[in-house]
């Protein structure tokens, strides 16, 4: 009896896990936005249909938002403990050091306008708990989380997280190497896939960027590299702690919703394909693509010290997929 009750039991906890994390976000957006004044709101604030919600971006650029800069101490506080509150423990030391990244290079560049750590900027749609759906963003250089909640279930996608340096050579953070663990644990695998005879290089000369930049909707690219199937069990774990180092950087509940539905769309589609060099401080590029999402890594810029890594859903980001589901349900 007891054997039979454990799913249950386990499903139960991961249900009541979804409702307290997704409760958590929206009491840190409601807390957040109970301190700002008229003027912040204005800035903060958009309707949950404004166009402006898959506008996202990882670039220097203006935005809309509310930037941490034109908020007190006590709002910045509340604005990262809406960030935390989206993301992993691991996630939001990620995200906070890419964040501090920008004092680093304000001084390389002696641009201390332009690179600016407080140019990360808040942004809430629609009503914080709303069933019907709301979401959240947090974004600057090199950061771009956006999640969307409706109905119990949550999107983490477009997920951006870059960093310039790549690894810091000089100064109070020299050594710092914030996606280490993205760029590492990549190359090994393509390293031991090449040198076992695996046509995971599809090529030497790697792309600039990643190929899907900022674009608001993605489709699936070329199908490169090795797919699962030909890789070995310790090569196919190897590929899955890839991918979890991105689904990761979030919450559990996004962790538990991600790879089900990865699995659930068959591991056996997925593609790990490399370009460029495979030794460190060579410029590289890599996608690991399955029929629902896609893993891009970039690191060609400022002599290879300047990675981009972005998850993208095909059907998934912004919520799309279970918000037209939701939508459905409820007219009926």
């Amino acid at each position: 009896m007891t054997f039979k009750l454990l799913p249950l039991v386990a499903l139960m906890a991961a249900t009541v896990a979804r409702a307290d994390q997704a409760a958590e976000m929206a009491d840190k957006a409601k807390a957040f936005i109970g301190l700002l004044t008229p003027e912040q709101k204005a800035k903060a604030l958009f309707s949950f249909d404004s166009p402006e919600r898959d506008n996202w971006a990882f670039i220097p650029q203006p935005r809309k938002g509310l930037p941490l800069k034109e908020m007190t101490e006590e709002e910045k506080k509340a604005g990262i403990a809406l960030l935390k509150a989206g993301l992993s423990e691991k996630g939001a030391l990620k995200a906070e050091t890419i964040m501090s990244l920008e004092a680093v290079l304000a001084a390389l560049e002696n641009d201390p306008v332009k690179r600016d750590p407080e140019k990360y900027f808040v942004s809430i749609f629609g009503e914080p708990g709303d069933a019907k759906g709301w979401s959240w963003r947090f974004e600057g250089h090199h950061l771009s989380i956006n999640l969307t909640l409706a109905g119990g279930k949550l999107a983490a996608t477009p997920s951006f997280m870059g960093t310039n340096p790549g690894e810091v050579r000089e100064g109070p953070k020299k050594g710092t190497r914030v996606l280490a663990a993205e760029e590492d644990l990549a190359r090994t695998l393509a390293t031991t896939l090449a040198e076992a005879g695996k046509a995971v290089v599809f090529t030497d000369k790697p792309p600039a960027e990643i190929l899907t930049s900022a674009q608001r909707s993605v489709q699936q690219l070329e199908t490169v590299g090795v797919d699962y199937n030909s890789l070995t069990d310790t090569q196919k774990d190897s590929l899955m702690k890839v991918v979890n180092e991105y689904v990761g950087r979030y919450r559990s509940m996004v962790v538990e919703a991600e790879l089900k539905q990865i699995k659930e769309a068959g591991l056996e589609k997925i593609h790990f394909g490399w370009a460029g060099g495979l030794k460190p401080g060579e410029a590289y590029y890599y996608r690991i693509q399955g029929p629902t999402f896609l893993i891009e890594a970039a690191n060609s810029q400022n002599n290879a010290n300047h990675q981009h890594t972005v998850w993208r859903d095909f059907n998934g980001d912004f919520g799309r997929d279970f918000l037209g589901e939701h939508f459905k349900d409820a007219a009926h």
